[in-house]
């Protein structure tokens, strides 16, 4: 069942939202030759305990619960890499996906980032990924229904040359991290099924992944990290976007 939020708890909604920018901001200034995911792990867990806020993605369960505060993907890892010992090169592609609890409300936002200078092919991916995030934002002040912004986006994923991730969506947040609905980036029978209206209070994890090469993934032995079958790169953007009266609302910007 879909939850709509208030005004006042979009603005509890918002004050997480920073601190998961905040984290962002750090990260992007600790990119560069030589650092490891650890460590990029650690200065957001940081931040977040400094802040007395939760973590979302630490200890969610699975085969074995996730260990760290950030999913950290790169290259041809798509999402919910594990962080650790592995110190980054010169023309790496690093996504980082992080999110947190503050006072009860959650925030959820991941990112590209390069690692100096990077090949012409990430370049362009970095590119169409960020436009993706952003033209679905755009379109959810125009549309009525999300498969119409999903199409959207398809079409213009496809339209580069590159192909969606249909594994994984976007998805409901609020007091919890996954709520309902689910938010695919692509049109599907099921999107058909369960389609569901844009209106004021819905507040949305809006996050394109988006593949050089095939849309097809598998996951490695630590059962999380996620990478291309063709061992393509990947990119991963994601904000928390709320629907208000006045239109779509990103709630993770700085």
């Amino acid at each position: 069942m879909i939850s709509l939020k208030r005004p006042k708890e979009i603005e509890l909604m918002r004050e997480a939202g920073r601190l998961v920018a905040e984290a962002h901001r750090r990260v992007r200034e600790m990119i560069e030759p030589g650092i490891t995911t650890g460590e990029i792990d650690a200065a957001v867990e940081k931040l977040f305990d400094d802040a007395g806020a939760t973590p979302l993605f630490k200890g969610v369960p699975g085969k074995v619960p996730f260990p760290a505060v950030c999913c950290i993907s790169v290259n041809e890892e798509v999402v919910h890499g594990i962080p650790g010992p592995r110190r980054r090169e010169h023309g790496d592609l690093v996504k980082v996906d992080t999110g947190c609890r503050l006072n009860g409300w959650c925030g959820d936002s991941a990112w590209s980032y390069p690692v100096g200078e990077v090949d012409a092919l990430k370049q362009r991916l970095m590119k169409i990924g960020e436009e993706n995030l952003l033209l679905a934002i755009r379109e959810c002040g125009r549309k009525q229904r999300w498969s119409e912004v999903a199409a959207a986006m398809e079409t213009h994923v496809r339209e580069a040359g590159f192909s969606v991730v249909e594994q994984f969506v976007g998805h409901g947040i609020g007091r919890e991290m996954h709520e309902d609905p689910q938010v695919p980036n692509f049109v599907s029978s099921q999107l058909k099924r369960h389609d569901f209206r844009l209106e004021p209070g819905l507040v949305l994890a809006i996050e394109p992944m988006v593949n050089a090469g095939t849309k097809n993934v598998r996951i490695l032995k630590d059962h999380w990290t996620v990478e291309t079958k063709d061992k393509k790169p990947s990119v991963h953007f994601e904000h928390t976007v709320a629907m208000t009266e006045a239109g779509p609302e990103i709630l993770t910007a700085l």
